[in-house]
This record gives structure tokens, sequence and C-alpha cells, in this order.
């Protein structure tokens, strides 16, 4: 999946760059208005009115192309992983307890790091065993 986003972000980036270059060649409006009636003259690479045409549809192409670039990298930005759990879920469950809480009198040492879990002198797994009183570090 991250080729597909790798590959829309480049279309994009050429897309709008290839846009930016377009309309910055064509001539406004305005500048066809002082040519008839005499202040200059119109003619270009591609005559009078075929830049227009051709230059405003190669930009309209472009812009779709972007405009249909920019939706299909908000859908993947959105898409859920298809493992059913978001990542605050998995980041509760696999929260150790911190060693100052196990370390105050009268409070029992947990087994996991959930708000559910037993407590170790109530559970089947003794405190002092190695999976329980191992705390995971990265």
């Amino acid at each position: 999946m991250s080729v597909v986003v790798t590959i829309l972000l480049v279309v994009q980036v050429l897309s709008a760059l290839a846009m930016i270059g377009l309309i910055l060649i064509q001539q406004g409006k305005g500048a066809d208005m002082g040519a008839a009636f005499g202040s200059g003259s119109s003619g270009s690479l591609f005559g009078a009115s075929g830049s227009a045409n051709f230059l405003s549809r190669t930009t309209g192409a472009l812009a779709a192309v972007f405009f249909v670039s920019t939706l299909l990298l908000a859908y993947f930005g959105n898409v859920r992983p298809t493992g059913g759990t978001s990542v605050l879920e998995g980041a509760v469950v696999n929260t150790p307890v911190p060693a100052a809480a196990q370390q105050i009198p009268g409070n029992q040492p947990v087994v996991g790091g959930s708000d559910n879990s037993i407590p170790a002198s109530a559970g089947s797994v003794p405190a002092s065993s190695g999976a329980a009183s191992q705390i995971p570090t990265k």
C-alpha cells in the first residue's frame, strides 16, 4: 500500500508543478482586449485562439488529475488496518505497570498491564514467576 501512496504523491506533485507552469504561460483575458484595439500584436506560437484552447484544456486535465490524486491520498490516509484494533487499544493492553505503583505499601502488584487484570495474590500465577514479573521494554 505504501507503493501506491508514493506513486500518488509523485503524480500529485508533478501535476501541481505542470499546472503552475501552464497557468503562468497563459495570457490573461485582458491581453486579447488590448490587441483588439491596436495596442499590440496577439500572435503567439500556437496562434491567437489555438493557444487558449490547448493550454486551457491541458490545465483542466491536469487539475482533474490533481484533484483525483488528492482524493485518493485522503482515502488512503483514513483507511483502517484490517487487524480490527486501533493503535490506542494496543497501547492500553501493552502498558506496563510503573515500578513506583508497585512499591506503595499496601498496594498489591498487578499481573499484566490493563485495568481489569487480577492482583498477583489472587491469581494462579505467582508474582515471582518470570513472565509476570518482567516489564517489557522496547
